[in-house]
């Protein structure tokens, strides 16, 4: 997919040859579509600037950011910076995955299932929905209730398969927002170099 930005900031998909928002590229780049951004007039590389954007604006990841640490991000070096989002923020987001998905597990399998003093908060939290308070026992004339046939939790290396592809993309977009990063910096520094050059004085 290859998309020309022109300096209205409109976006032109030359492959349906119709104009396209920031929010129907995150679709197509969703459903794994390759995209490249490119400036309608010099034909420099966009597309690590635009999937930033649209993280930070379309997706609203810029005001789940609170002040203070977007703060301490614009003090930061270009190396840290780049360090941060390429190290620390990449394997925070697996840990997330692995664990949500962990979590998610889990939840078909009740534990306590059978247990009569376990808490119901527990029972609930791991699917179960018994009624009984932690303090409640049958009474001594009823039966024993039936233990339940647990269910197996399912296969480990079948939820990790689950997750790879969303986390490989979302590995691709912590790169392109790292790198669009420094890009940013460079131009700013770019601009101040020619500001503080002096200007030929007029014969």
């Amino acid at each position: 997919m290859l998309v020309k930005k022109y300096g209205n900031r409109r976006l032109y998909d030359t492959d349906t040859s119709r104009y396209v928002t920031l929010d129907e590229i995150a679709e197509r780049v969703h459903h794994g579509e390759d995209i490249r951004v490119v400036d309608a007039k010099t034909g420099h590389d966009l597309t690590q600037t635009v999937l930033a954007q649209i993280i930070l604006e379309s997706r609203g990841a810029a005001k789940l950011l609170p002040v203070p640490l977007l703060k301490q991000l614009v003090r930061m070096r270009d190396d840290a910076l780049a360090d941060f989002f390429g190290r620390y923020v990449t394997w925070a987001l697996e840990v997330y995955l692995r664990l949500r998905s962990g979590t998610r597990s889990m939840l078909p399998f009740d534990p306590f299932a059978g247990l009569s003093m376990a808490p119901p908060v527990l029972s609930r939290f791991f699917g179960g929905g018994g009624s009984n308070s932690g303090n409640e026992r049958p009474a001594s004339d009823a039966p024993p209730p039936p233990m339940p046939t647990p269910v197996p939790p399912p296969d480990p290396d079948a939820a990790h398969a689950s997750v790879e592809p969303e986390l490989a993309a979302l590995r691709r977009e912590l790169d392109e927002l790292k790198a669009a990063v420094k890009g940013k910096k460079r131009a700013k520094k770019r601009k101040k170099v020619k500001k503080a050059q002096p200007k030929p004085e007029a014969e």
